[in-house]
């Protein structure tokens, strides 16, 4: 046996196999280390006359989780050997190459399995094409060569859908030559010998026939299926034509096609906005003061059980989260028919789910006999976390704070649920503010994927660092947000509901605000998620702000509504009015006539307004204050900005969130916007470009130059 060894490749020689071993944590992504690894140890063993086959194998994680998307716009990317080149010589080799794969063998590293001759598998390992997730499609061969080897309607579904499918499901077709049960590689090597000892001729996917009884027909009904899904994104629509190439092109030629369908979309701006939301989640969790990333530096802290305090709609919601991923959870409340009202609807919401088949009655029981419903504080005594979803008042928060200091044990975890109350204040009213931090659902709490995590000025780095290690486990994108009014995304919200009120005052309507916003894509107008989350939660908030200013409100036609008994859907009327039941949105002359009495009280004359200023105002509104956010360290960098409106606020995935859609306009042109705003006649000073903007914007720099800059 010899062996010799790269930066991230070992090639082993064990009498008449050859053993390639990949070795690039964590996921063997194929950067240029890795590619030329692999063609460097794959000549070796060609050249070495005692190898009769060679075995291409990974990590017990991973195979390789696919190409180095770090890498992607920058020289590596194309430096020699690039992927394509890396597959041909595999394909090439004069010697059977056996792919033996376990953990992820996804996007390029299962392209890069499809040019072995034959490929092994354990039966977990998980083989996938998920390029379209990032607004693109297989770029090396892989929407050419796996309609050959499991045929085209499957492969098409796996490359459009992008989800990955276990090797299980897949032994029997020409992709998976043989399920391996216990040792990988013994069993890979097993397999390569007796390929030799039959002598059996080496099997190319670029030689095979793609299978389909009908391909025109099925082809055709592909595509229009795609096009009414594809909800705006081209990815999807350009998999499908490239798959088709696979039928009616050589396999060079379909190749070439692939190759600049790729490219093509690589230029596109959902394609960028895809790979920036991919690159910004992983971004989220690293901050540098937090060893979340390296636990065994600072032990987490155990959570094992949950408290919740509320069992209303935001604290069922929460609850439902914990009972989803195995946790017990004691739900607390101060009414027998408050929480018996809180655990019906918990029943139902799982009843509901099981009755869509995406529940068993099982399933359904063992979630509900993890819940421990309370009206005593004393319930609370051994959680090892507990959450508040209480009413939003600062002396409620006091009241529930102090118990809870008086009750739990040492080193829980005491969380708060407040969407705008200053966290430090909460914490100072325990004897153990480290042990302190917000933790911000977005209703319903166990559907939106957003948590907002606020970190306190005396959170405990443990206490930050296992609550992020929490989020992952229940599924959620953690964000972590400094203390500030609204935190990050409500902060921004109301400087965008501002936008949206003086819009209204200039002279548009509510539909015409809302119907321009949905247009550009975000899921619904301000005005329609006023009436949904409910008009009066937005006054109160503004009460409160006047109060804690020592100023007299100055209503605004929100308030004017809320006094006029419109809170939204709840009410049956708010901006729109609502038939009873239903939540369509009617147009409603009464807010017309009311609109135009506030208008006439205050001389105000309307204006015709387009729906590209409306878009304008409102998104640039965003920006500036998510800039001002930037500029006081509340968000560690932009793309936790992007992630908090994409997944709480329903602004649209193709765009990749307001501060790259900034960057992608320009910052130049969006500070020229802004000071064009703030230049009329009694403009709100909030309008005023915030001075990092200027400063990016006079340097030539994006939103995202500056992180990558510090990272």
């Amino acid at each position: 046996m010899s062996t010799s060894h790269s930066d991230a490749v070992t090639l082993t020689i064990e009498n008449d196999v050859a053993v390639i071993e990949m070795n690039k944590p964590p996921i063997n992504g194929l950067g240029h280390a890795l590619r030329s690894g692999i063609a460097d140890a794959l000549d070796a063993a060609n050249a070495e006359d005692a190898v009769k086959a060679i075995v291409l194998t990974g990590t017990p994680r991973a195979f390789s989780g696919g190409a180095d998307v770090s890498e992607f716009g920058t020289p590596n990317a194309a430096r020699e050997p690039n992927l394509r080149v890396v597959i041909s010589l595999v394909e090439g080799s004069p010697k059977p190459v056996v792919a033996a794969i376990a953990g992820v063998c996804l996007g390029g590293g299962l392209e890069l399995a499809l040019g072995a001759h034959f490929r092994v598998a354990l039966p977990d390992a998980s083989l996938g094409l998920p390029e379209v997730k990032l607004g693109l499609l297989p770029g090396a061969g892989g929407t050419q060569r796996l309609p050959r080897l499991i045929g085209l309607e499957a492969a098409l579904n796996m490359i459009v859908s992008g989800e990955a499918v276990p090797a299980s499901r897949l032994a029997g077709t020409p992709l998976i030559d043989a399920i391996v049960e216990g040792d990988l590689k013994e069993g890979a090597m097993r397999y390569a010998r007796q390929v030799v000892a039959d002598g059996r001729p080496l099997k190319r996917a670029r030689d095979l026939k793609v299978q389909h009884p009908n391909p025109a027909a099925f082809l055709q009904f592909a595509r229009n299926t795609v096009a009414a899904t594809a909800k705006g994104f081209p990815a999807p629509l350009a998999c499908v034509e490239a798959v088709a190439h696979s039928i009616a092109k050589p396999f060079d030629e379909g190749l070439r096609l692939e190759r600049e369908a790729f490219v093509a979309l690589m230029g596109t701006p959902e394609s960028r906005a895809l790979r920036h939301v991919f690159a910004a989640e992983r971004a989220a969790s690293k901050l540098p003061d937090v060893p979340a990333s390296v636990p065994a530096d600072t032990p987490l802290r155990t959570i094992a059980t949950v408290g919740v305090i509320g069992a209303g709609t935001m604290g069922g919601g929460i609850t439902m989260n914990f009972l989803n991923a195995g946790m017990p959870v004691v739900l607390l409340e101060t009414k027998q028919e408050a929480l018996d009202k809180g655990v019906a609807t918990i029943r139902r919401n799982y009843e509901s789910t099981l009755k869509k088949g995406k529940l068993t009655q099982a399933q359904l029981d063992e979630r509900m006999a993890r819940l421990t419903p309370t009206l005593n504080y004393d319930g609370l005594r051994d959680v090892d976390l507990v959450i508040e979803a209480v009413f939003e008042r600062i002396d409620v928060k006091q009241s529930v704070f102090t118990q809870l200091d008086d009750v739990c044990k040492p080193g829980a975890i005491l969380a708060s649920n407040t969407s705008y109350l200053d966290l430090d204040r909460i914490a100072g009213f325990t004897k153990r503010p480290g042990d302190v931090i917000g933790l911000h659902f977005f209703s319903p709490a166990n559907v939106m994927r957003l948590l907002e995590i606020v970190r306190g000025a005396r959170t405990a780095p443990d206490v930050l660092a296992a609550c992020m290690a929490l989020a992952k486990k229940i599924r959620k994108v953690a964000v972590v947000s400094g203390v500030c009014d609204g935190f990050i995304g409500n902060r921004m919200l109301a400087r965008y509901g501002a936008a949206a009120g003086g819009l209204i005052d200039a002279g548009a309507l509510p539909q015409q605000v809302d119907g321009a916003l949905q247009k550009f894509g975000l899921a619904m107008g301000p005005f329609r998620m006023g009436d949904l989350a409910g008009l009066d939660i937005g006054w109160a908030t503004r009460k409160r702000r006047a109060a804690e200013a020592g100023i007299e409100m100055r209503p605004v036609v929100a308030d004017k509504l809320c006094e006029a008994g419109r809170f939204g859907q709840k009410t049956g009327a708010g901006w729109y009015r609502y038939e009873a039941g239903k939540r369509d949105p009617i147009p409603d002359p009464a807010v017309e006539a009311l609109i135009a009495d506030y208008r006439a009280e205050r001389g105000m004359a309307p204006r015709k307004i387009g729906d590209d200023e409306i878009v304008e105002r409102c998104i640039y509104a965003l920006v500036n204050e998510g800039a001002r956010i930037l500029a006081e360290g509340i968000a560690a960098r932009a793309s936790d900005i992007d992630l908090v409106y994409l997944n709480g606020y329903g602004f649209p995935l193709k765009r990749g969130g307001p501060m790259l859609y900034a960057d992608l306009v320009g910052l130049p042109n969006v500070v020229r916007s802004l000071r064009r705003y703030a230049a009329d006649a009694g403009a709100d000073p909030s309008w005023q470009p915030a001075p990092l903007l200027v400063e990016l914007a006079e340097a030539g720099h994006t939103f995202n130059r500056r992180q990558e800059g510090c990272a």
